[in-house]
């Protein structure tokens, strides 16, 4: 994901009066493991790594703005069950 795409995305977000201070940390920590990984969608990610990206210390409180962001369409989320593999998230705007 390159820089441009990265502010095309943030602005988009930042615009949505729906979203609070903890969907945006959550969106902008996977636009930042995007970016990382030189991708724009099958996004790898762990609960964890994003927590530490967003500056989040509740597994709750991720698991409702997380799943919030999937319900208002903003990212698809694909879990892997088996530990040694991450799941993917795909950014979906």
């Amino acid at each position: 994901m390159s820089s441009k795409e990265m502010v095309e995305k943030i602005s988009i977000v930042i615009s949505d009066t729906r979203l609070n201070v903890w969907h945006l940390a959550i969106i902008i920590a996977i636009i930042q493991l995007g970016h990382d990984q030189l991708k724009t969608d099958n996004i790898r990610v762990s609960r964890g790594r994003i927590m530490t990206l967003a500056h989040i210390t509740s597994v709750p409180t991720y698991h409702k703005y997380f799943k919030q962001l999937q319900s208002l369409g903003y990212i698809e989320y694909y879990p892997s069950y088996h530990p040694g593999y991450r799941s993917t998230v795909r950014i979906t705007f």
